[in-house]
């Protein structure tokens, strides 16, 4: 789920093919995949509505479904990072820095469909290690282009990625699981794909906007104050716009009635609960004014945005915090430094249900054992298990790939 971060990669370590390697580590980063990490654990186990009146929690209403937006933009940062930074790789060590990249997402892959296996029938988590797995494969052709290419192509992915899912995600085959294993994969190998691609819980196509946001802020001095500034200030007009004219659209104009009137069987009390907390399954397609709103995992133009813009605000806070600040942002920061091995730890968990009887309870243990073991291995061996298990087999692939294209 994370790449380490870097400035540029020297001649002679991309000849090795081994990883990009920085000074100085941008711990704002580290804070923000941190950050990321505690509040989809909270979603995960805290209740999202009140039983006694049916009422949106704290939880679902501060941090439902930017979590994982803000997840696929550090990732395209990482991969922005590992391969040039403000300096995209050419040639060979380009070449390399895909190749690891590739068996990274095959990796995940593998991860997230041993954890399906784990995962009950109804589970209580849906897995994004498999749709990481393809977002890595789809940042493979943009990892060359400058951000100003890279912000123009997230745009396109804003719209397009919605639009599409609009249009042809009912034409798609259902698929059975949310979290597929290697048994779906071999028996529905369309329905995967098509869920990994569209009709998924995170859909790569249209979270390929924040992948390409992200590549774009890690071809930029992520170090200076200004860029940090200006991420806060353009994540925030991003977010409040779309969040302002998406609902201006829907209670001002008619577009509430116009939804209620698209399928003669929606009522009021249903219109009202997927306004508030997304559809059972996936959007109805019977108009195409559903694309205006901003519910949480809807995957319309409106919430991408809004997501977009909350997660380049929560970056831009966090690299500016750490400038004067980072031992206070300590706890965050090493939880995103092995945020792939606590979110894996964090999905087998829950794959045991046990949180249902004390979900607050469940949810502060989890937060004080995950932090004290991030901790104490930090301090003991650096970066997390999966993290080091996972680099000890991508750094020999880049460093064949480098060596054998050099000849």
């Amino acid at each position: 789920m994370r790449e380490r971060p870097t400035e540029h990669r020297p001649a002679a370590a991309a000849s090795r093919g081994a990883a990009p390697r920085s000074s100085r580590r941008l711990v704002g980063l580290d804070a923000a995949r941190g950050l990321a990490l505690v509040a989809i654990m909270c979603v995960h186990i805290l209740p999202v509505s009140y039983a006694a009146t049916g009422r949106p929690t704290v939880t679902w209403i501060l941090f439902p479904g930017d979590s994982p937006a803000l997840f696929a933009l550090l990732a395209g940062t990482g991969l922005a990072l590992t391969s040039g930074g403000r300096r995209p790789l050419r040639g060979r060590e380009m070449t390399a820095a895909r190749a690891g990249i590739a068996v990274r997402a095959l990796l995940l892959l593998i991860l997230g469909l041993v954890i399906g296996h784990l995962m009950p029938p109804e589970p209580p988590a849906y897995n994004i290690l498999i749709y990481f797995a393809a977002y890595f494969l789809l940042a493979l052709p943009f990892l060359g282009l400058g951000p100003r290419a890279l912000f123009l192509g997230a745009g396109v992915a804003l719209v397009a990625g919605p639009l599409l899912l609009h249009l042809a995600g009912d034409a798609l085959p259902g698929f059975s699981s949310y979290n597929p294993t290697f048994v779906t994969l071999v028996t529905e190998p369309l329905a995967v794909l098509g869920q990994l691609l569209l009709t998924g819980t995170y859909p790569s196509l249209p979270y390929l906007a924040y992948l390409l946001a992200g590549l774009a802020i890690g071809r930029l001095n992520l170090r200076r104050r200004d860029v940090q500034v200006r991420l806060v200030v353009v994540g925030t007009v991003l977010a409040v716009t779309a969040k302002l004219v998406s609902r201006q659209l829907l209670y001002a104009g008619d577009v509430y009635t116009r939804l209620l009137f698209s399928d003669p069987d929606l009522t009021v009390a249903q219109l009202e609960s997927l306004l508030t907390y997304g559809p059972e399954d996936t959007l109805p397609t019977t108009s195409p004014w559903w694309l205006v709103l901003t519910t949480p995992d809807v995957n319309t133009p409106f919430s991408v945005a809004w997501s977009l813009g909350v997660s380049l605000a929560v970056v831009g806070t966090c690299l500016l915090l750490a400038r004067r600040h980072s031992a206070w942002l300590l706890p965050v920061t090493a939880l995103g430094a092995m945020s792939l091995t606590l979110y894996t730890a964090h999905l087998v968990f829950l794959s045991f249900e046990l949180f249902h009887t004390a979900p607050l309870l469940w949810l502060i243990a989890s937060l004080v054992l995950s932090v004290l073991f991030a901790l104490a291995w930090q301090r003991a061996f650096g970066r997390g298990p999966l993290e080091r298990a996972m680099n000890a087999v991508v750094r020999p692939v880049r460093r064949a790939v480098a060596q054998g294209s050099s000849r």
